[in-house]
C-alpha cells in the first residue's frame, strides 16, 4: 500500500532561497520536500526548522517562479538520498549526482543519506600510509597521509586551480590496491570548469575519477548540496568497495559564502564578518568525514582548497579549518611573484600525520631528517636574507653566503617544477641531497650520520 504524502497549498513567506510554509504537522528537520511551481515544474528542497507548525524549507533550484498562493508543498518523509555507483567514476554531474557529461544516467548500485553515517570514534583508524602526490614540496615537507584531512589555502589569483587538478592527476597510493579521485567544484566559472575536465582527459586521469561541478550560476542552495553528494560517493567507494579515495574540494570559501548567504535570508544573528555561528560545526559536518575505519580496507583523504579573503589567514573561513584538519598547505603570493610554482610557503605549512606515514617502508629511511634539515635550513636563510636586506651581502661570512645560495636553489629547484612534471618521492629526495651538499656538512645537525655517510654528495 503505497503511503499518501501530507501536501500543501501556498506558502507564506518567499526570501532568497528560503520558503516558509505554515500549519505542517509531522514534518522533521533535514526532510526532504517536492516543491511545485505554479507552472508544474517540481524542485528538490529539504527542511531547515520546524516550529510551531511551521516550515522553514530550502529550495535547491531557487524560487524563481515561485507564487506565494499557488506554490505546493510535498513532504516526503525522509532525508536527501543520492544514487551511489561504480559506474560515476569517469563521469561529470551536478550537485545532485545527474549527469551532465551527455553520457546516460549511471545505474545506481545504492541510495544513501547524503549526510553521511555517523561514525564510532572508537572504530576509527589513526592514519598511516603514504599518499604520493608528485609535488616534491608537498610529499617531502608536507606528506599527505591516508584518511587524513589536509587543506590548501589559497587566494585570489594564485593557481590553486593548477595545483588541485595536478595533484587530482599525479596523486598515487603505489601497489595493486584501488585508488579513486572524487573532485568536487563549488562556485566556479563555466571556463574552470572546461579546465579542470580538460586537464583530467589529457592526464588520463578522469577514468578513475567522479567529478561534481556546482557553477557559479547555479542556485546558491546547490553549492551546500555538492560537497556533501562528493563525499557520500567517497564513502561507498571507501567504506563499501573498500577503496581508497582522494577527495578534493574547491572552492570552500564559495560554500562558506552560500552559507552566509542562506543565514541572512533566515535573518539568523551573523557572527564574526557576518558569517553564521554554527559555521564551525557545519565544516566539520564535512571535514570530518575523512578517515579510516577498523576492519576496513579503504580510506578518505581530504584536500579541501580555500581562498583567503585578502589574504587574510586568520579570516573565521580558515580560521575555523585549520581547527578541524590535520595542517594546512599555504600557497604564497611573493613566490608566485617570483615565478615559483607551485608557490608554497613551506615555514608556515604543515602536516600534523606527517610523522607516521612516511620513513622506512613507507617512503625511505632518511626521509624524516631530510625534511627536518630543509626546514631549518629554509628558515635560517631567511633569517639571512633580512639581515643582509639591512648590512648588505658583503658583511655576511662565507657560511652565511652558502646559506643564501642553498635558499635561492630551494625554491627555484626543489619548491619550483613544473605542472605537468611528476616527481616520485625518491627523485624528491635526491633533488634535497643535492641542495644540502650546498651547506658544510658540520651544519647538518638534525641528521643522522649514517644517513649523511650514504646520501651526502661530497
Amino acid at each position: 500500500m503505497s503511503i499518501v504524502k501530507p501536501e500543501y497549498l501556498g506558502v507564506s513567506r518567499i526570501s532568497g532561497p528560503i520558503i516558509v510554509v505554515d500549519g505542517v504537522s509531522g514534518v522533521g528537520f533535514d526532510e526532504v520536500v517536492e516543491v511545485i511551481t505554479p507552472s508544474g515544474e517540481v524542485r528538490k528542497g529539504r527542511v531547515l526548522e520546524v516550529e510551531r507548525g511551521k516550515a522553514i524549507v530550502q529550495v535547491f533550484e531557487g524560487t524563481e517562479g515561485l507564487s506565494l498562493s499557488e506554490t505546493r508543498v510535498r513532504f516526503l518523509g525522509e532525508p536527501l538520498k543520492v544514487p551511489v555507483s561504480m559506474d560515476m567514476l569517469g563521469r561529470v554531474m551536478n550537485s545532485l549526482a545527474e549527469p551532465i557529461d551527455g553520457n546516460p544516467k549511471p545505474i545506481a548500485e545504492d541510495l544513501r543519506d547524503v549526510n553521511g553515517s555517523p561514525l564510532n570514534p572508537v572504530a576509527r583508524e589513526y592514519p598511516r600510509d603514504f599518499i604520493q602526490t608528485g609535488i616534491s614540496v608537498i610529499d617531502c615537507m608536507c606528506s599527505l597521509v591516508r584518511g587524513q584531512k589536509l587543506p590548501i589555502f589559497s587566494a585570489a589569483g594564485l593557481p590553486h586551480n593548477l595545483l588541485a587538478a595536478q595533484i587530482a592527476r599525479q596523486a598515487e597510493i603505489g601497489g595493486e590496491e584501488d585508488f579513486y579521485i572524487v573532485f568536487a567544484a563549488m562556485g566556479i566559472k563555466h571556463d574552470e570548469a572546461v579546465f579542470f575536465r580538460r586537464r583530467f582527459e589529457e592526464g588520463g586521469a578522469l577514468k578513475r575519477t567522479a567529478m561534481f561541478i556546482n557553477l557559479a550560476e547555479d542556485p546558491v542552495m546547490e553549492r551546500i548540496i555538492t560537497p556533501r553528494t562528493a563525499l557520500t560517493l567517497a564513502e561507498y567507494l571507501a567504506f563499501e568497495q573498500e577503496a581508497h579515495v582522494l577527495v578534493i574540494l574547491t572552492d570552500m570559501t564559495s560554500y562558506c559564502e552560500a552559507l552566509r548567504e542562506i543565514s541572512a535570508s533566515l535573518e539568523e544573528v551573523p557572527s564574526r564578518k557576518g558569517y553564521p555561528g554554527y559555521m564551525y560545526s557545519d565544516l566539520a559536518s564535512i571535514y570530518e568525514r575523512a578517515g579510516r575505519i577498523h576492519g576496513k580496507n579503504g580510506s578518505l583523504t581530504q584536500m579541501p582548497i580555500l581562498t583567503m579573503p585578502n589574504d587574510d589567514i586568520t579570516h573565521p573561513i580558515p580560521d575555523l579549518t585549520g581547527y578541524i584538519t590535520e595542517g594546512q598547505i599555504v600557497l604564497d603570493r611573493e613566490l608566485y611573484n617570483r615565478g615559483v610554482y607551485p608557490p608554497v610557503n613551506v615555514l608556515i605549512s604543515l602536516s600534523r600525520l606527517m610523522k607516521d606515514g612516511i620513513g622506512k617502508g613507507k617512503t625511505r629511511e632518511d626521509h624524516a631528517d631530510v625534511a627536518s634539515q630543509l626546514y631549518a635550513a629554509y628558515a635560517e636563510c631567511n633569517e639571512l636574507r633580512s639581515l643582509a636586506s639591512i648590512m648588505g651581502e658583503e658583511a655576511l661570512s662565507q657560511r652565511d653566503r652558502a646559506y643564501l645560495r642553498f635558499g635561492d636553489e630551494f625554491e627555484m629547484r626543489f619548491i619550483n617544477q613544473g605542472v605537468d612534471e611528476d616527481r616520485s618521492i625518491e627523485k624528491t629526495l635526491e633533488i634535497a641531497w643535492d641542495l644540502l651538499s650546498i651547506l658544510p656538512r658540520e651544519e647538518l645537525t638534525r641528521i643522522h650520520r649514517e644517513y649523511l655517510d650514504k646520501y651526502l654528495r661530497t
